[in-house]
Order: C-alpha cells, then sequence, then structure tokens
C-alpha cells in the first residue's frame, strides 16, 4: 500500500539523488501580489512581442487554473554555474559570446527528464497525482521558488540563491499531496545594484523593474523582427542572450561549477568564431545546434545577431563574408548584413555596393538599412 506523505522529507532526498540542487515547497495557491505585478508589467507593455504572458494572463496569476485539484507544488532547482567567468568573452570582438545557459545540452529536455523521473517515484509510492512543469508553462516560476524558499528576485528580477548566486535552471512538480511550505526566502539584495550598473542597454527601469523591450536576452532571443538601431551598438558581440546581469551578483562567489554533464558547455559554443558562423545555411545551422537551446531561435535570427555582432567587430577582413550575405534568402539576414558592412567600410565602398544592390531590393525594412 502507499504511503501517505506527511513531511517532505523523503521527496527531498529523492530529489536530491536525481541531481536537483535545490527543493523547496509552497502551497498551490493564487498570489494577489505576484498578479498585480504581472498586471502593472503588461500594461506599460514591457513584455514586448511575448504576447503568451497576456494570452496566458490567468493562468500565470493562478496554478490552480492550470489544474484545480492541485494542493501542493515542488520548485526544483539545477546548478548551471560556469566554470570560467561568462564576460571575458565581450572582450573578444571577433567572437560570439553565448549565454551560459545556451553553451551546454537544451536544459529543457534534462530538467524534463528528472521531473519525470522524480514525479514517476512520487506516484509509485505516495497516494497522490502529479503534473509536471518547465518554463514552456504558463507558470511564474521565480516567484514560486521565492516562495518555496529557493531564493528570491533580486534588482534584475532574477533569481537568486545564497547557494547557487544567478545560476539556477527550475521546474515544478504540481501534486495533489498536502506538503508543509517552506518559509518564502528574504531579499537579501541589501544596497547593491551592480546588475542594474553593467546593464549594457539601461534595461531596468527602476530596481525590481524590468523592460524587456531593451533587454538584450530578450532582443537576440525572443524578438523575432529587425533589432532597434538604437540596441544595436550595445549588443556588442552577444550573439545570443546576456550575462551582464547575472554574472557579476556578488552572491556568485558561493557558486560552485555544476556537476552535471549535460550542463558543461560543448567545445563549439565556447568561443565560436563570427566569421565562421555567418556562413550557416540552414541545413549546416540545424546540424551544429542540434539539441541546442539556440536551436530554438532559428537560422535567420541567429544570423541577425552574428551580423550585428560582425558589425561591431571593427575587422575589415570580415567584409567578403558579410557581403555576401546580401544576397541571403533572407531579408532580415540582407539588412543586417547592410548595417554591418556600413560599419565596417568606407562611405564610397558602401554608396557603391548601395548601387549594385538596392535597385533589386524590394523589402522595405532592407531598404531603410541602405538609407543614409
Amino acid at each position: 500500500m502507499a504511503k501517505i506523505e506527511t513531511s517532505g522529507d523523503s521527496i527531498r532526498a529523492k530529489a536530491k539523488e536525481l541531481g536537483f540542487d535545490a527543493v523547496g515547497f509552497l502551497e498551490a495557491a493564487s498570489d494577489e501580489g505576484l498578479k498585480n505585478n504581472l498586471k502593472r508589467f503588461l500594461q506599460k507593455g514591457y513584455h514586448g512581442d511575448m504576447t503568451w504572458l497576456d494570452v496566458n494572463f490567468i493562468c500565470r496569476s493562478d496554478p490552480l487554473t492550470l489544474w484545480p485539484e492541485a494542493k501542493s507544488i515542488i520548485t526544483l532547482g539545477m546548478n548551471y554555474t560556469p566554470a570560467n567567468a561568462p564576460l571575458d568573452l565581450l572582450a573578444r570582438p571577433n567572437i560570439g559570446n553565448i549565454s551560459v545557459y545556451a553553451r551546454g545540452a537544451d536544459y529543457h529536455e534534462t530538467l524534463k527528464k528528472r521531473l519525470k523521473q522524480l514525479a514517476g517515484w512520487i506516484v509509485t509510492t505516495f497516494e497522490c497525482e502529479v503534473k509536471v512543469f518547465v518554463d514552456t508553462a504558463p507558470l511564474m516560476e521565480k516567484p514560486l521558488a521565492k516562495r518555496g524558499g529557493i531564493g528570491w528576485q533580486g534588482k534584475h528580477t532574477n533569481l537568486v540563491s545564497t547557494r547557487h548566486g544567478s545560476w539556477l535552471f527550475l521546474g515544478e512538480i504540481l501534486t495533489t499531496l498536502n506538503l508543509p511550505p517552506d518559509t518564502p526566502e528574504t531579499d537579501h539584495c541589501g544596497v547593491c545594484q551592480a546588475c542594474l550598473d553593467i546593464c549594457p542597454t539601461k534595461a531596468f527601469p527602476k530596481p525590481y523593474e524590468l523592460d524587456a523591450r531593451r533587454c538584450i536576452s530578450y532582443l537576440t532571443i525572443e524578438h523575432k523582427g529587425v533589432i532597434p538601431p538604437e540596441f544595436r551598438r550595445a549588443i556588442g558581440n552577444r550573439i545570443y542572450g546576456c550575462d551582464d546581469c547575472l554574472a557579476v551578483c556578488p552572491w556568485n562567489k558561493f557558486a560552485q561549477q555544476t556537476e552535471e554533464y549535460a550542463f558543461r558547455p560543448r567545445a563549439e559554443l565556447i568561443s565560436p568564431e563570427l566569421v565562421e558562423l555567418v556562413e550557416l545555411d540552414d541545413a549546416t545551422f540545424r546540424r551544429r545546434f542540434n539539441g541546442s537551446a539556440i536551436k530554438r531561435i532559428g537560422r535567420d535570427r541567429f544570423l541577425r545577431n552574428v551580423l550585428i555582432a560582425l558589425g561591431n567587430s571593427g575587422d575589415s577582413q570580415v567584409v567578403p563574408a558579410v557581403e555576401r550575405r546580401l544576397s541571403d534568402i533572407s531579408p532580415l539576414v540582407r539588412g543586417m548584413a547592410v548595417w554591418a558592412l556600413r560599419r565596417l567600410i568606407d562611405t564610397e565602398t558602401f554608396a557603391a555596393l548601395h548601387a549594385c544592390h538596392a535597385p533589386y531590393e524590394e523589402d522595405a525594412e532592407v531598404l531603410k538599412e541602405w538609407a543614409v
């Protein structure tokens, strides 16, 4: 006969056995404070193109709308602390800087597999039902992790842990078990605002508030179209995401390098050459980033980011590779090639290219990039 769980200690132990580094319990209940914060975020338009935040507003503000029978939420974290300083590559303009979380295997798959293993064990051990969620589901993971005692949301709005700093992947299990809730974590940011000061695009209107439309992670990953010109120089060589506000957090000094093999960086993603990446067609892009979170944004958006980085490189030797993208099948790629060339060649040479290519260009956004 299945046991009836009362303390949650055995669940914590099993979670740690499966590789989870942080475990917390909280009641599956609505949170009016969370609901109001999300509402203000959406009303200000800070979500940009992420329309699913608005569409799933009710679900995100109340987990019971996803599953009314749920009694408790188990919030879990896996450490992905890197071995090396994440910001070192920013000083190498010919190298593509990829966010730490995307340098290894796609964390969604790793986390989901472990969550299912834990959920399966819970179901066979106790009298309950469960549902598993990773960040593709409409749950506000960081506020749940705070309520479950795993960490707090810092001034950069990301989760911070006293043990793991800024480097935790999050997932949840909803269950019909009545588990004793943990004490929510308190805010330990104090007067520090290093995360706000370092942001290249000033994406934080004030502490604990993010305007995603200005965030490099949003612009290079979530945003599907043309990146506004006012942010391109600040992007530097960041071709997928941005770790600046995470990396400078003083609490990272307590974090230990991840022991999870899947989160260790793939060799080809640590310091890829921009001039090599810009040559990728769709097939080679898919092969190169198979099993990586980068594959999700597709080749055209990725090359958009690479071309912006090349334009910021100041290296005239990459001009031939950039010029070849003027005839790319994607107008998004062509437009960013124009912008990059304007940064890399003199006015006279650029004008000659304009005369050669502009008459054949029909896309309005690309024509806009040609305009001086």
